[in-house]
């Protein structure tokens, strides 16, 4: 199980990738555009599946965490889940 970082240029469009299925177990946003998905998947799949339910043009990046971040500021128990799901 991997949890990739993905931000999402529009914050807006980073709700659609939460309700639809994809190749996902869990995805929290922690803050408008960025969201932290949980995944059996590679980071292509995960890349390309939420890549597909964005506009045209939305400015996306995705990356796979290796440890949890030092964070502030994000949505409350955004860290605490992190803490749960990141293994390193």
């Amino acid at each position: 199980m991997t949890v990739f970082v993905v931000w999402i240029a529009d914050p807006a469009a980073a709700g659609l990738v939460a309700a639809e299925p994809g190749p996902w177990r869990e995805v929290v946003e922690a803050a408008p555009g960025l969201l932290f998905v949980e995944s059996d998947d590679t980071l292509s799949r995960v890349y390309h599946e939420v890549k597909w339910l964005l506009p045209d043009g939305c400015a996306l990046t995705a990356a796979p965490l290796a440890g949890v971040p030092k964070a502030r500021g994000l949505a409350s128990g955004t860290v605490s889940w992190l803490r749960d799901h990141v293994r390193g």
